[in-house]
């Protein structure tokens, strides 16, 4: 389930390939809000099993929202440690931050004083 952001909240960038801003708040027209929020976080001592299949059918809800990537990349950007945002669990959201340091590391200039 979403959360709204503090009201001094603004991205940093817009998502690629978002659509154009909605009158409101993103987290607005979010196709969570009508959701029970057990969908998208695991309470405590959750099987496995119910785990993954909690988690796919919280995705199913992500899959058809008109602010998916909003979701997502506010979630990347705070970090979100818990739950599933931008149709992405917390394990997948890790990872793909770990993928954005190594790149955004690559891509950065050497830094001058450093010895070689």
């Amino acid at each position: 389930m979403l959360h709204p952001p503090p009201e001094s909240w603004s991205p940093a960038a817009p998502a690629q390939h978002a659509r154009k801003e909605p009158a409101g708040p993103w987290h607005s027209e979010a196709a969570c809000r009508r959701d029970e929020a057990g969908l998208f976080f695991a309470p405590s001592r959750e099987p496995t099993a119910h785990r993954l299949s909690r988690e796919q059918a919280a995705k199913a809800v992500c899959a058809r929202c008109p602010v998916l990537l909003e979701c997502r990349e506010h979630a990347l950007d705070q970090p979100e440690p818990y739950g599933v945002w931008g149709g992405l669990t917390a394990a997948e959201r890790r990872v793909m931050l770990g993928r954005r340091r190594r790149r955004d590391a690559a891509e950065a200039p050497p830094s001058m004083g450093r010895i070689a």
